[in-house]
């Protein structure tokens, strides 16, 4: 008989609109997977969690974050956009092109239990940091080690251009860690976009993608290179297919917007970093204008929070915030604005939706995965809450985190992870931080 958990008492928020939310409830858990959400369960020989002061909800899903980039949180945070000493330059150009194997192990290590202590469950590994074979099975050691739900992306290093290897190294590590679809880790390929490399190259990685049966990931209208109209000749290629979620799409022409949507796409947005380095305006609304609802990701914790609660709120301030300007303008027909249960579904189910595991997680569904965060709601930054779906939205940040489950698996209990030596972590995230500093020359900033 399958292990069985249930977790009684909590306010449930399944986000599934025929299992519904309720504002007491219980969840039974067996084995992996959730077996029932109702008021009331009782089941004979199961652990049971007390859950009377917390939200219960499925985990939240980031759809593209660089974790490698772990040992280099917000060493960014104030670099110009433009220039040799802007983020492309210093970190994929500067800094990136030191690491070995272990550093780009030890970053994911850190990244990864950062997402977990957050509350992330599921994550896409946007992992352009593979120099060598050795850097894939480092990142996917480290991915397998944390116990989280993930897409390994893998991604071509951009400080150069990528070697014969790099198909081969791509054909062996799918060989290799992913002959099952029933596992934690699947795999994507993320290549570095139509208007960062040539047509036929593009072409040619997006093939090799589909060969393998990958999603793809991939970086579009960032700048002012994505005004060129690369994409469009993707489209008009036909490329563009539901396989496939766009990142950042900032200055898409309508056209490129029409394709992705028409095609089945899915769109990535990383509202905080589009408007902090210059990618341009994050185009929620002209996604929502075509009926496709984006999901959420951090991307670079070089320069912000690794946390869904600031990417929620960012996008629904933003989002409000242009409605009304529209509204004081004297425009008509505004949209509606974006509802706290938007952007909830945003950093959850709409992000399964993009990395292709709508149907094992995303929401609390019966027959779904065991992806299940707990959220304390007796905290002072929080109480009393009058409405859970907005105190989670608006209110609530990792302090209250207080339990995250993976298929069915603690990760972490009562605010601490568990089975993680976070002294050890500390000390290699230090020693692989200074090595990659010295050796490519870079100056930490002045404080």
């Amino acid at each position: 008989m399958a292990d069985k958990t249930i977790i009684k008492n909590g306010i449930v928020l399944t986000l599934d609109k025929k299992v519904g939310n309720f504002h007491q409830a219980d969840v039974l858990i067996e084995g992996t997977k959730i077996a029932a959400v109702s008021p009331n369960l009782t089941v004979e020989g199961a652990q049971v969690i007390d859950a009377s002061e917390m939200i219960v909800m499925p985990g939240f899903v980031d759809t593209h974050r660089h974790v490698w980039e772990g040992i280099l949180r917000n060493i960014g945070t104030d670099v110009p956009l433009e220039g040799e000493a802007s983020h492309l330059s210093f970190i994929l150009n500067t800094l990136a092109p030191v690491y070995r194997p272990e550093d780009a192990y030890v970053g994911n290590l850190v990244g990864l239990y950062g997402a977990i202590d957050a509350g992330i469950t599921t994550i896409l590994d946007w992992s352009h940091i593979q120099a060598t074979r050795e850097h894939g099975d480092a990142v996917i050691k480290a991915l397998q080690e944390s116990g989280m739900r993930a897409a390994f992306a893998y991604g071509y290093p951009w400080w150069k251009n990528p070697d014969e290897n790099q198909d081969k190294w791509i054909r062996e590590i799918a060989k290799q860690y992913f002959s099952s679809k029933d596992q934690l880790l699947t795999l994507a390929i993320a290549p570095p976009g139509p208007e960062f490399t040539p047509f036929d190259v593009a072409k040619a990685q997006w093939t090799l993608a589909r060969e393998i049966g990958a999603r793809i990931t991939v970086h579009v209208g960032v700048g002012t290179s994505g005004k060129l109209g690369k994409l469009a000749e993707m489209g008009k290629a036909g490329l563009l297919k539901d396989d496939t979620t766009y990142i950042h799409c900032t200055t898409l022409s309508a056209d490129e917007i029409r394709m992705i949507a028409d095609t089945g796409g899915t769109v990535s947005l990383s509202a905080p970093v589009e408007m902090m380095m210059g990618h341009g305006m994050p185009p929620t609304q002209r996604f929502l204008d075509r009926g496709l609802r984006p999901s959420l990701s951090i991307d670079v914790e070089t320069n912000v929070p690794n946390d869904m609660f600031t990417q929620m709120r960012s996008v629904i301030s933003l989002q409000h915030a242009l409605l009304f300007d529209k509204k004081l303008a004297g425009e008509a027909n505004v949209p509606a604005p974006l509802t706290t249960r938007d952007l909830l579904e945003f950093a959850t189910i709409e992000g399964a939706h993009a990395n292709g595991l709508a149907d094992k997680t995303g929401t609390l569904t019966p027959g779904k995965e065991a992806d299940v965060i707990m959220l304390r709601t007796d905290e002072p930054n929080i109480l009393p809450v009058n409405d859970p779906i907005g105190a989670v939205v608006w209110g609530m940040d990792t302090s209250n985190v207080d339990s995250v489950f993976v298929s069915g698996k603690a990760l972490k209990r009562s605010g601490q992870l568990l089975n993680v030596d976070l002294d050890k972590i500390r000390n290699m995230a230090y020693q692989s931080r200074d090595y990659v500093v010295a050796q490519s020359g870079f100056k930490l900033p002045e404080i």
